[in-house]
């Protein structure tokens, strides 16, 4: 079966729109996919350990939540770009990163309960990779808006 075959297409856009809140959102999803609830989690699993799908969990607000957030960036040398992307994507506090056409090429959100752990988490990322320097730009003022990438 390919990886992006029709159903999980339809699964993808479904969930990052339209993801139900309940005590079995799968059955919901699968019921409305007309799929059962286990291969629905099935294909799931299986876009999770092709890294089709990183992670999926709701989104807040970090500033109502007392936490803070920053976008960082760094210029990261080709052979480092794995090493790079694994170390920060294994902090809990990284919601996505992505490369860019630009002399700091790679860029990460942040998000911790001080700007203390921000910190401390940055340097410990240069440290573990050789990478120097990070930049940190902290929220000043946030603008939500909806991400949504149509497979």
């Amino acid at each position: 079966m390919p990886l992006l075959d029709e159903t999980n297409k339809k699964i993808l856009n479904h969930i990052q729109l339209d993801f139900p809140i309940d005590s079995r959102p799968f059955k919901k999803i699968a019921e409305k996919l007309d799929l059962s609830e286990n291969e629905l989690l099935k294909r799931i699993n299986t876009m999770k350990e092709e890294m089709l799908i990183r992670r999926i969990g709701g989104n807040f607000s970090p500033d109502r939540l007392g936490y803070h957030s920053t976008l960082c960036a760094a210029v990261v040398e080709e052979d480092k770009i794995d090493l790079f992307t694994k170390t920060v994507n294994a902090y809990s506090g990284v919601t996505h990163n992505y490369r860019r056409d630009h002399h700091f090429n790679i860029w990460f959100t942040f998000i911790a309960p001080s700007i203390a752990i921000i910190k401390k988490s940055l340097e410990e990322i240069s440290a573990k990779t050789g990478v120097k320097p990070i930049l940190n730009l902290p929220a000043t003022r946030v603008f939500k808006i909806s991400a949504n990438f149509k497979v």
